[in-house]
Parts: structure tokens; sequence; C-alpha cells
């Protein structure tokens, strides 16, 4: 299918979740991530905040038990049409963008970029590690900057059931999607 089609449809899927279907999806893919990455103290994780009218996977899960187990956590941030790297804290402050989208108030970029998992949003993702975003292609631009030992990682409610017919020469797969039923490793993914 073309990623125009498979947006629509994921986007219809992700709307027909209750907010309580979403929240125990939410929590058994956190469950499966940090049972098969087991995240460690002073590792650097970037990830992204949910946007909730569009029911994305609660991260805020995945941030308290960062924060709380001393796992620096930086977030996505968009200024001047480029996405940085802002590290937050517990007291960090955030605001809402143009979009709806919480985003810390500091326009710091941390300069990172061998972090140790980037967990980033997506509506499908096929069995190659293809993903279809929104379409502003801002990942695909912050995935060029990442070292290569960084590992993309992809979470989402639906396991992989069609290929993505549309696959762009610019497109950078993911390393693994995290659903509520598996964790899937796509080829060149390494431990």
């Amino acid at each position: 299918m073309l990623k125009a089609e498979l947006r629509k449809k994921y986007m219809q899927k992700r709307k027909a979740l209750s907010i309580d279907e979403a929240f125990l999806l939410s929590e058994k893919i956190f469950k499966n991530f940090i049972e098969y990455f087991k995240p460690s103290q002073n590792q650097k994780i970037h990830i992204f905040i949910p946007i909730e009218k569009f029911r994305e996977v609660n991260t805020q899960i995945f941030v308290s038990y960062f924060l709380s187990r001393k796992i620096r956590v930086f977030v996505p941030k968009i200024v001047d049409t480029r996405l940085i790297s802002v590290e937050i804290f517990a007291d960090s402050k955030f605001e809402l963008n143009n979009w709806g989208i919480s985003e810390p108030v500091s326009d710091e970029d941390s300069g990172i970029l061998d972090f140790d998992f980037v967990i980033t949003p997506l509506l499908y993702c096929d069995r190659q590690g293809n993903r279809v975003g929104y379409g502003k292609g801002f990942y695909d631009g912050f995935f060029e900057t990442l070292s290569e030992k960084t590992k993309k990682i992809g979470v989402n409610y639906f396991n992989p059931e069609e290929n993505i017919d549309d696959v762009w020469e610019n497109d950078i797969p993911l390393d693994y999607l995290v659903t509520p039923d598996a964790v899937l490793s796509f080829s060149g993914a390494s431990e």
C-alpha cells in the first residue's frame, strides 16, 4: 500500500481505540521495551512526547521510568523546521507548540548524536522497518545525524501487515518495532 493510504488507515484504527484501550496497549509496549532492551542508568534515550488527540503511544510511562532510574531523557523540539534534541529533567517546563504538541520551553539543543535508543513515533511500520509517520520528514533528517550504534525503535499498537510500496531513497528504516505483542528486529539491527 502507499504511505498516504496506510497513514489514513492506521490513523482511523488508532482513533477507534478508547483512551483506556490505548493506555493498556501502551503499558504492554512499555513492558516489552523494558524487558527486551533493559535500559540502565546513564544511558541516553531520545523519546517523543505523545500527541494525545492522535492517540499516540503513551510515552509518559517511559519518561517517568527513565527519570526515576537516572537514565538521561531527551525529547524532540522543532526549531526553524529542524528537529533538535532537548534534555529534560523531572522539573522541566513544557508548552504546546502550533501543532498542539507538548515541547520543552528550552530551545537548547543537546548536541547529542550517540543516543543508546531513539524511541520514534509512527503510524505504521512494515516488516522491513520502513515507517509511515505524519509525512513531514523530521525523523528521517534526524536519523541521518545519529551514530550508527544508536538503536532506532518504533512503538506501535499494531503489528506489520502490509508492505509500504512507496519507500523513498532518503527513508531510513527502523532497527526495531515494539508492539503490545512483540519486539521485532529488522535486518541489520545489532544487539
